[in-house]
């Protein structure tokens, strides 16, 4: 079966207000954070306002077969990966065997290094790559991931990335994951504000229950050591990306430098190459691939397979909220856990903010993905429409 078109496109999923009333604005309206750029204090620290820090500019991909199927995928960052699709990967794809994901995956990386596989030319390749395998499994009947191989549990444990712990606890789940307030510009006043911050989380979810700390590419390898010294009597889980991705040397230097708390990270780094240098190097202990950003489902079961070989585990970056987070989980053994990052505010229950039709609702600390065909999303074909390039660019220079 040939690929007939390959587009961006932006989906119009009718929105119905949630019945119940938020008992306060949800963590993400208020929690200071903090990203590479915030040592300068001119940027906000509020999510989504940095520059470069807003993925929420969703860009969803339609590939469509010859015989009329189509499959849909997601990457993010807008215009600029909608470009790409449409203008670079789109030509070079159409015509092509659809369900030949791995030639596709390798003719995708092959055609992007002169300019840059491993950056916003692999987001755009995420959104392509997942909307093939959604294809796939349409048009073999199947559900994701039994194409992987089948299910490797009856369910899929959670564990929720959120400051609002309370509603967390009460909606079941048994594994939290927290905000970083600071940048390491800040220095001892920065660790004061995160120990007081990481010991109020301690004390909410009790001595029991895994803790995990997110300071997101927001520290230097000084900074993160004396970090990981002050929070040592909190017995964390993990400490989750605290260098820039480029800093490999750094990674090194600060697995040898601290053993009491294992480091994940992956969320931004792109494609297997990267991850395949922390494993070699043993300068990680859980990998955390984003499949909207690091290449799609294809590349990220080459980075599962990397770490799996090392007996390292594979996480990947807030897997729970979409599809294919979720059938990822449900296929892969090493992948012992699934990231739900939860934004909605507080007494809403879940399924009334839920963001796609058919993707299952976490209950209790846990989901069972969909067994309908590819990633089991229940779009109506008159919510995608084609993306709008020039809209897009009358938005950023402020037309009407």
């Amino acid at each position: 079966m040939k690929i007939k078109e390959i587009c961006a496109v932006s989906l119009n999923i009718p929105k119905t207000p949630p019945k119940t009333q938020a008992r306060r604005p949800g963590w993400n309206t208020h929690a200071r954070r903090a990203l590479p750029i915030n040592k300068y204090p001119e940027f906000p620290r509020m999510h989504g306002q940095m520059p470069g820090a807003n993925t929420s500019a969703d860009v969803w991909v339609q590939v469509t077969a010859e015989d009329g199927t189509w499959g849909l995928g997601q990457c993010s960052f807008g215009e600029i990966t909608a470009s790409i699709v449409d203008y670079h990967f789109g030509p070079l794809l159409e015509g092509r065997d659809c369900l030949a994901t791995e030639f596709l995956n390798d003719l995708m990386w092959r055609s992007t290094h002169r300019f840059g596989a491993a950056g916003l030319a692999s987001v755009a390749q995420s959104g392509i790559d997942l909307a093939l395998w959604d294809l796939k499994g349409k048009l073999l009947g199947q559900p994701v991931y039994s194409l992987l191989g089948g299910p490797s549990r009856d369910k899929v444990e959670i564990y929720v990335t959120s400051d609002d712990l309370d509603w967390s606890m009460e909606l079941g789940f048994k594994a939290f994951k927290v905000s970083n307030p600071v940048h390491y510009e800040e220095g001892l006043a920065g660790l004061d504000i995160l120990e007081e911050h990481i010991g109020k989380a301690r004390e909410a979810v009790g001595p029991h229950a895994e803790l995990m700390y997110n300071p997101v590419m927001s520290f230097n390898v000084e900074f993160a050591i004396r970090v990981a010294e002050r929070l040592r009597p909190f017995g964390l889980r993990w400490l989750e990306e605290p260098l820039i991705p480029t800093d490999l040397e750094g990674h090194i230097e600060l697995r040898k430098a601290i053993n009491w708390v294992p480091l994940a990270t992956g969320e931004d780094h792109h494609g297997r190459h990267a991850f395949r240098q922390l494993v070699e190097h043993r300068a990680v202990d859980v990998l955390q691939p984003d499949m909207k950003w690091c290449g799609g489902l294809t590349e990220a079961i080459k980075i599962y397979a990397i770490g799996e070989a090392a007996g390292i585990i594979t996480i990947p970056h807030a897997g729970v909220g979409t599809p294919w987070g979720q059938h990822f989980a449900m296929a892969m053994p090493e992948s012992p856990m699934a990231e739900f990052w939860m934004g909605s505010d507080p007494g809403v229950p879940l399924e009334e903010v839920w963001p796609i039709p058919g993707l299952a609702v976490p209950k209790d600390g846990y989901v069972v993905p969909s067994d309908a065909p590819g990633f089991g999303m229940e779009i109506h074909p008159d919510w995608i429409e084609p993306w709008d390039h020039t809209a897009a660019i009358k938005a950023r220079r402020g037309i009407g």
